[in-house]
């Protein structure tokens, strides 16, 4: 038997987290939840220092939405990575995931544009992913006014953010473009299903659970919609001819089973995957700069694939 463990950092995290003795975030109500969030993300390192940081509005379908973007200190143009932030579809904006992007920025040498969506409950499925083919589109069409080379567009996101960049791609190739050069999903949110293995094994203590997730899903869509592939982007028909795509997981994750599932469903309808499982770490531990110390490997790795997605487009 194969002995599973946390990295030390991950497992002092998750204790100090314990002894804090905080309430279940599902146990609050949403604008509790959110105001938690903030909370949190306030007291969390800035990550590093990039070239520029521009704050700007794009046109959603249903009225303006928020953009922060993230430019390298290095000569322009840089290729554009359109980035999805986590929140379980409920939680966050823009600047949710700064540290983050701040660092894969400096880590690709690219420009990382965080897009705002709308957010369940108070827009429910399917106005989140429909917001991100509307951002994508902007981005594509807006290249060269970012900064940015037309041609070398790159999508991104963590967690419910890697589900909306997943099912961006799919309907950005139902809908002839733009084209896409890569998705980057990290331990993304691909299918409705929590009864998978890892829905069991990390139920609990890992600061994702599934009751948690539960609780998004309730905000997010009706269970009607959950086997809609803009929902679940695991249950589309047709998972061919789309953008490479880099897949990371997280070891004690609920969603590690369904990331790992949605490598496995892309490699056999013939599109280029890779996937990585990032041992000893938790659903928060790859997005943790400056505090998980043990994940910056794995941050190298992304912006590494970000960097061969561009390569690959320019080829």
């Amino acid at each position: 038997m194969v002995e599973r463990q946390l990295q030390a950092d991950v497992a002092a995290m998750l204790a100090e987290l314990e002894e804090l003795g905080l309430p279940p975030m599902d146990s609050l109500p949403v604008e509790g939840a959110r105001a938690f969030t903030v909370e949190m993300g306030a007291e969390a390192p800035p990550g590093p220092d990039v070239g520029e940081i521009v704050d700007g509005i794009f046109p959603g379908a249903s009225g303006d939405l928020q953009y922060r973007l993230y430019r390298p200190d290095s000569p322009g143009p840089h290729p554009i990575v359109v980035y999805f932030h986590g929140g379980g579809w409920v939680l966050g904006d823009h600047t949710f995931d700064a540290p983050f992007c701040r660092d894969i920025c400096v880590r690709a040498d690219t420009i990382i544009l965080s897009v705002d969506y709308r957010h369940a409950p108070e827009h429910r499925f399917p106005a989140a992913p429909a917001d991100g083919l509307t951002a994508v589109r902007w981005a594509s069409n807006n290249a060269e006014a970012l900064g940015g080379i037309p041609g070398e567009l790159a999508v991104a996101g963590w967690s419910a953010g890697a589900n909306i960049a997943a099912v961006v791609c799919q309907s950005a190739r139902d809908a002839g473009g733009p084209d896409i050069s890569g998705q980057m999903l990290i331990t993304p949110a691909t299918d409705s299903d929590l009864t998978r293995q890892s829905y069991v094994e990390c139920a609990e203590g890992y600061f994702l659970t599934t009751s948690l997730m539960e609780w998004f899903w309730n905000h997010y869509a009706d269970q009607v919609d959950r086997a809609d592939p803009r929902a679940a982007p695991l249950r589309a028909n047709d998972l061919s001819s789309l953008p490479p795509a880099f897949i990371v997981v997280s070891e004690f994750d609920v969603l590690r089973d369904e990331g790992l599932a949605y490598a496995d469903a892309l490699q056999a309808a013939g599109t280029k995957v890779r996937s990585l499982l990032a041992k000893g770490h938790i659903h928060t531990s790859l997005t943790a700069v400056d505090v998980i110390e043990s994940s910056v490997a794995v941050r190298v790795e992304i912006a590494n694939e970000l960097r061969r997605f561009f390569a690959g487009s320019s080829s």
